[in-house]
């Protein structure tokens, strides 16, 4: 066998557990040298691909690959027909995700060649990606901002990556940003702004309270549907099931702060809300992504340090009509927030169209500082 033939290409599917443990385990070779990556829990990434253990795969239908060189595994994708996304969109857009590759255009061109080619035998007329698995977990690439790591279910990627993609033939279908605020005590929002919001909060009748852990999982239910009502015609957005909704309860209520999940109401009806949880990303870290043999004391002593939350929901109830409701939840985060020990807020992602939400954070002085994008290619 000659040299050229050595080093070519070869996809294939993950059929076995030592494939899906290299699978599982790219991550770490690749990002050894990179500061700012968080390790994921490798017990939960393995929950989440399997058909058994997560509720997305209730709805979709996925296929992993690996790709080999020589004997070494040099990249992973996911190739992903969600059948939620094209049955609630009309459009048979297929996805895919988990994409992991040294920087070589070959490898990315066959691991997206494969992905492309399984998704067009499934009848996807176009791709977009990178999705793990919709835009209801993580998705989007980081195309800049790589010094910060990345805050609690936020993706952290190589810097190389967009250009992998991009000479595969893809194109920006949407960014999607990420804004940060510093609400340290010597940082006080715009007097003329407060003023403005109590003003409209006093005149409205708004109340704002932190969610109440003993109904947790019942006020929960109750955010949702507005989310559910208020996203329904964004970008991307597709509806949560009732099985991914209870899975994202058991995700969510140990790490949840109540004092940073806030629920806007009239006269005791919910009319927005908006769900920050501390960053744990701070604390896995420290784990290597292993919670045995020492992992989990690693998260219970370190859990005091986490000083950042990101607001990764805010949904405003559609026909109601009241000014300044998005404004009176993000001072009163930025009031709650370093009281509790959080002088960093990330609000992300925001689409990069949505700018009656991109102005007001402005105007509170947030600073962009991230940008993912999401990208398309027809088939």
């Amino acid at each position: 066998m000659g040299g050229r033939d050595q080093q070519a290409v070869r996809v294939v599917p993950v059929r076995r557990r030592s494939a899906l443990r290299a699978f599982l385990r790219l991550p770490e070779r690749l990002y050894r040298h990179e500061p700012a990556w968080v390790p994921p829990l490798l017990l939960d990434l393995k929950a989440q691909l399997n058909p058994n253990r997560h509720p997305f795969h209730q709805h979709a239908t996925v296929e992993y690959f690996l790709a080999l060189r020589a004997g070494q595994v040099v990249g992973r994708i996911a190739a992903i027909v969600n059948h939620r996304y094209v049955s609630f969109h009309k459009r048979p857009v297929g996805f895919f995700g988990f994409f992991e590759s040294v920087d070589d255009p070959a490898v990315a061109s066959a691991l997206l060649g494969v992905a492309e080619r399984w998704l067009a035998e499934r009848r996807m007329t176009h791709v977009q990606g990178p999705m793990n698995f919709s835009t209801n977990e993580m998705c989007g690439l980081l195309v800049d901002g790589f010094e910060h790591p990345p805050m609690l279910m936020m993706p952290y990627n190589l810097a190389y990556y967009a250009a992998l993609i991009e000479a595969a033939g893809y194109q920006q279908a949407k960014d999607l940003l990420a804004y940060l605020i510093d609400v340290r005590a010597d940082a006080t929002p715009p007097a003329r702004l407060v003023r403005g919001v109590e003003r409209l909060q006093r005149a409205q009748g708004v109340t704002i309270r932190p969610i109440d852990r003993r109904r947790f999982e019942t006020e929960i239910r109750e955010l949702f549907a507005i989310y559910q009502q208020a996203w329904q015609h964004n970008w991307g957005f597709v509806p949560v099931t009732e099985a991914e909704l209870e899975h994202f309860v058991k995700q969510v209520r140990w790490i949840a702060d109540p004092r940073l999940c806030l629920i806007a109401e009239v006269e005791g009806q919910a009319v927005g809300f908006a769900l920050a949880l501390p960053d744990y990303n701070q604390v896995l870290r420290r784990t290597n992504g292993r919670l045995l043999p020492c992992g989990w004391l690693k998260l219970v002593w370190h859990r005091r340090a986490v000083n950042a939350t990101r607001i990764l929901l805010l949904g405003l109830k559609p026909g109601v009509r009241l000014r300044g409701l998005d404004a009176m939840l993000y001072l009163r985060l930025w009031h709650e927030a370093p009281e509790n020990g959080y002088p960093y807020v990330e609000c992300s992602w925001i689409l990069e169209d949505n700018w009656p939400m991109i102005r007001g954070l402005e105007r509170m002085g947030a600073v962009r500082y991230k940008t993912y994008r999401v990208y398309e290619k027809a088939l």
